[in-house]
């Protein structure tokens, strides 16, 4: 018998957790590929530690594919003027699975996409003042009716929820402002 994790719960350790299969009959049907081809804008906010929202972003991004291979080029603006940059390299494999490298990512991404939903687990390297740390992500990828895609993320070191990101998505109406 499998426990479900409930958001919110307050549990310091998630005694359960949701399966991508548990969205496999959801619609609208989600295919990271037709969704991050082309120029994308998103918004977020990263809540710490203490559930407070710590840092607010923006990201314009554009992406390109070619049977099964992508990239995914984000350039992320701070609500402290900081901007930085990421590109993902992902492949798919024709049975909804996937896998993603970064530069800020150690070894490879991995993934999978069932009906409106995707999920994908990596090790990040965040930077720090006193050095880099290097934490546990899962993303949780959900297609909503009307197009936007959210993103929940949660950030773990040592098993324990350090952090949290909520992301949301949409198509960019033209190419101006992508990377």
């Amino acid at each position: 018998m499998r426990t479900r994790h409930f958001p919110g719960s307050g549990f310091l350790f998630d005694l359960g957790s949701q399966s991508v299969d548990d969205y496999a009959a959801e619609t609208p049907v989600l295919d990271l590929r037709d969704y991050l081809s082309g120029p994308l804008s998103a918004c977020g906010v990263f809540f710490g530690l203490s559930g407070r929202a710590e840092r607010r972003f923006t990201v314009d991004m554009i992406g390109r594919w070619l049977d099964g291979k992508g990239t995914l080029d984000e350039r992320f603006r701070y609500d402290d003027g900081r901007i930085d940059e990421r590109c993902w390299s992902l492949t798919f494999s024709g049975d909804g699975t996937f896998t993603a490298t970064a530069h800020d990512v150690e070894g490879e991404a991995t993934g999978v996409q069932r009906g409106n939903a995707a999920m994908m687990r990596y090790r990040l390297r965040v930077p720090r003042a006193k050095g880099d740390i290097v934490v546990s992500m899962e993303d949780w990828f959900y297609l909503m009716d009307d197009g936007r895609l959210i993103n929940r993320a949660r950030m773990s070191k040592f098993g324990l929820k350090v952090g949290e990101l909520f992301v949301s998505f949409s198509k960019a109406t033209s190419a101006a402002g992508a990377p």
